[in-house]
């Protein structure tokens, strides 16, 4: 008689048990460690938990499937549990099994493993847990067994328990060294794709190689090769991510730039102006632009992430029509005529050179459509797409000006002037007046950003959270800046040993020490022991990124503002020569990366150093 659980028509009630233990916000699933199962008819119910041998339904009533539970999650609309499956000795073909070269046990099972399986069923398909007594490991080449005995739940099974005597557990060690060369066949078995569980299995015989009689010399290992198929991919985590283990690991993981916050503080009336300006157009099916500019780590592509979110949330409600969100960046680019290419791949899955692309994206702006979505148009360091004729930015600015475009572009750059300061008149002029500017962080709103993200984690004191606030502010007002200083500082605290005869908190000797390490690199110092008239070029070499929003600029550019500051500080303005000869002493130190041109008068400049390293130098100079 089977010991199994069979499906009984009877029905069953599904639930979580306590709160989820990872949330995916971008996938917007919640990940659980165990569900309960109420059987109608039964008092105690039954629990499945993250690892654990589970039954699954199958059209066998007799024979459920057998898999053991990895994640557990729900999207919001059904239960999906991610399983590892192992196959019956009954779905194993007879002229294969003798293969194994022993008589199986009846509820002996083996590890499967397939990538074109699908590992993910419904959790509503799960009929309980099931006991595993013991596992033996056998190797057959590309089939891997393990061997299993299952107890059901609520059996004992000491009637007729199978337990694996010495010789048997001797054998399989034997076994797997013969099955290597004087098997005439593998064994290979598939499961099937399905929506819900596999429904069949199918063989496939591959022949092996004729084991050799004579003795195998020694010889170099050959060199491997490729596949033909290769398919690189990475396994899946077979058990969720460590949870903290303390107050300063907790912190440190809620302030990584990477971890998504539940909010976006100190930027409401930004995100309520953005928002106004995509739904109004969304609404009313038209195009329009918006230029967004700011220094970076001012929240400007977190804010409008969160706009685009917050929409999609309407649309889902049917608050607001839908739309289509797509997004490029200059930095991902090596030309900016690739723009072209990545706006039509994502929009109709098709590639094409960047002047096709471009005739194609022209003609599907201009085209009316009877059922035509409006689309938003995120372009990050726009500053990044300028070209010579600048038929890039112009393209862009100008198609939401068309008639049935029904395009919304948001730019995203970091000078507040760039149109005025290298866009052409009849670019600027397709960029409308709608910009936004955010403004560096003061102390103030960094501390509440710090605080929000903790979140009632009280790892920090006040006086530490002001200092580097305050340090920050003072230099650039960068919000990434803050955190990673931060989580420096509880680094410097854990490592420290602070916590056995203090409170344990992170204090303002750590903060200071996680400030040196940030501002104290051989750089740094290169430029504190620098020169009045170095230390002015480098000045004037961050004067004239931030007036052209770019990082970079020739030496005639730079020059101009080295004597407009020799000139402020009462020195005496150096010659051209002079000039040059300051530019290659800071480039030998590399500090500078000087590109080199026919005149020296054009010679491209670029910083090596980040801008904020170099006027924390200079200030603290």
């Amino acid at each position: 008689m089977s010991r199994y659980i069979t499906r009984l028509r009877m029905r069953r009630t599904y639930k979580w048990n306590g709160r989820p233990i990872v949330e995916d916000r971008k996938l917007k699933r919640q990940y659980y460690e165990s569900m309960s199962i109420s059987v109608e008819g039964k008092t105690e119910d039954a629990t499945v938990s993250l690892g654990q041998y589970i039954l699954i339904e199958g059209d066998d009533d007799d024979n459920p499937f057998v898999a053991q539970l990895r994640k557990l999650y729900t999207d919001g609309k059904k239960k999906t549990a991610v399983v590892q499956w192992f196959v019956r000795m009954c779905e194993v073909p007879h002229n294969k099994r003798k293969l194994l070269g022993r008589d199986p046990h009846p509820q002996e099972i083996f590890f499967y493993q397939d990538r074109s399986c699908d590992n993910e069923v419904d959790g509503e398909t799960i009929l309980g847990a099931v006991q595993v007594s013991y596992v033996i490991i056998c190797f057959y080449r590309n089939v891997l067994g393990n061997k299993v005995d299952l107890l059901s739940d609520g059996e004992d099974g000491d009637d007729d328990c199978f337990v694996p005597s010495k010789t048997d557990l001797q054998s399989s060690s034997d076994e797997e060294e013969e099955a290597k060369f004087d098997s005439e066949d593998e064994l290979i078995v598939k499961k099937c794709r399905g929506s819900r569980t596999p429904r069949s299995i199918e063989k496939t015989r591959v022949s092996a190689r004729t084991p050799r009689k004579t003795p195998i010399k020694k010889t170099a290992p050959a060199t491997p090769r490729t596949p033909r198929h290769a398919t690189p991919s990475i396994p899946s985590r077979s058990a969720p991510a460590r949870k903290p283990g303390n107050v300063l690991e907790e912190a440190r993981a809620r302030l990584h730039v990477s971890s998504v916050p539940e909010s976006l503080p100190c930027r409401e009336q930004e995100f309520q102006d953005i928002y106004n300006f995509v739904e109004s157009k969304v609404i009313d099916g038209t195009g329009g632009c918006m230029y967004i500019s700011g220094v970076p780590g001012t929240g400007k592509t977190a804010t409008v992430h969160e706009v685009i979110r917050s929409l999609q949330q309407s649309a889902e409600q049917d608050e607001i029509p839908h739309f289509r969100f797509i997004e490029i960046n200059g930095m991902k680019m090596t030309d900016p005529h690739q723009a072209y290419v990545q706006i039509l791949q994502k929009l109709t899955d098709q590639k094409a050179t960047p002047d096709h692309a471009a005739a194609l994206l022209e003609k599907r702006f201009s085209t009316p459509a009877p059922k035509k979505e409006t689309t938003v148009l995120l372009v990050d360091e726009l500053d990044l797409l300028w070209t010579r004729k600048q038929n890039v930015m112009y393209n862009l600015f100008d198609w939401p000006t068309r008639r049935n475009a029904r395009l919304v572009v948001l730019t995203i750059a970091n000078t507040m002037d760039l149109p005025e300061r290298i866009m052409i008149n009849r670019v600027a002029s397709r960029l409308g007046l709608t910009r936004m500017s955010f403004q560096p962080y003061t102390f103030k709103q960094l501390q509440q950003i710090i605080t929000s993200r903790l979140n009632r984690v009280k790892a920090f004191e006040e006086d530490a959270l002001q200092l580097v606030s305050r340090k920050v502010a003072a230099l650039s007002g960068d919000a990434r800046r803050c955190l990673d200083i931060c989580r420096r500082a509880t680094e410097i605290c854990e490592h420290s040993g602070s916590q056995k005869n203090g409170s344990g908190l992170v204090g303002m000797s750590h903060v200071m020490e996680a400030l040196d390490e940030m501002f104290s690199s051989s750089y740094i110092a290169a430029i504190r022991c620098a020169s009045v008239q170095e230390q002015l070029f480098l000045r004037a070499v961050i004067a004239e990124f931030r007036r052209l929003g770019l990082e970079e600029a020739t030496f005639q550019q730079v020059f101009v503002q080295h004597q407009a500051l020799c000139r402020v500080e009462g020195l005496q303005p150096v010659s051209v020569s002079e000039g040059l000869a300051v530019c290659q002493r800071l480039g030998s130190c590399r500090l500078l990366l000087l590109e080199g041109s026919h005149l020296d008068l054009f010679l491209r400049i670029r910083l090596n150093v980040s801008q904020d390293d170099v006027l924390y130098a200079l200030k603290a100079d």
